[in-house]
């Protein structure tokens, strides 16, 4: 019995509580996580609207990755911290994607429309450099003690 209380996952802030971070970033933190459901969303919802559209495979899984985005966007308005690593992951493909697509592709004037238009999209990154409560996420992500591996 003793097993099984310890097993028990607690998704609390290891070293610092909620009422740590000001109701004002909680906000800013959901209107981020209400930018990416709703933005994203409603491009997607028409494409998975649609049965007659098929995919290929590589098309496929890409929007099956941003409905699963979308999706957990959506749990990010009601669990803003909790769901932090979400935003750690979308700041970080699209980090990713900027410096070795998007700069190489302006740096050799290869840029096409396709490439300016997701390289606008993925510097929207920009904003959630600002609204991400960086002391939380050092406390909480950074030092926090790890958890046991065995």
């Amino acid at each position: 019995m003793a097993l099984a209380a310890n097993a028990a996952v607690n998704f609390a802030a290891p070293s610092s509580s909620k009422n740590d971070i000001a109701l004002w970033r909680l906000y800013l933190l959901r209107a981020g996580y209400l930018l990416i459901a709703g933005g994203m969303g409603s491009q997607l919802w028409s494409a998975y609207l649609d049965p007659h559209k098929p995919w290929t495979l590589t098309h496929g899984v890409m929007n099956a990755m941003l409905l699963a985005l979308v999706l957990l966007s959506i749990l990010g308005l009601r669990y803003p911290l909790k769901m932090l690593p979400l935003l750690f992951w979308e700041m970080t493909w699209k980090a990713a994607w900027l410096l070795t697509v998007s700069l190489p592709a302006w740096q050799n004037g290869t840029m096409n429309a396709d490439i300016a238009s997701t390289t606008f999209d993925c510097s929207l990154i920009g904003l959630f450099l600002f609204i991400m409560p960086w002391d939380y996420v050092w406390k909480n992500f950074v030092a926090a003690r790890a958890e046991r591996f065995w």
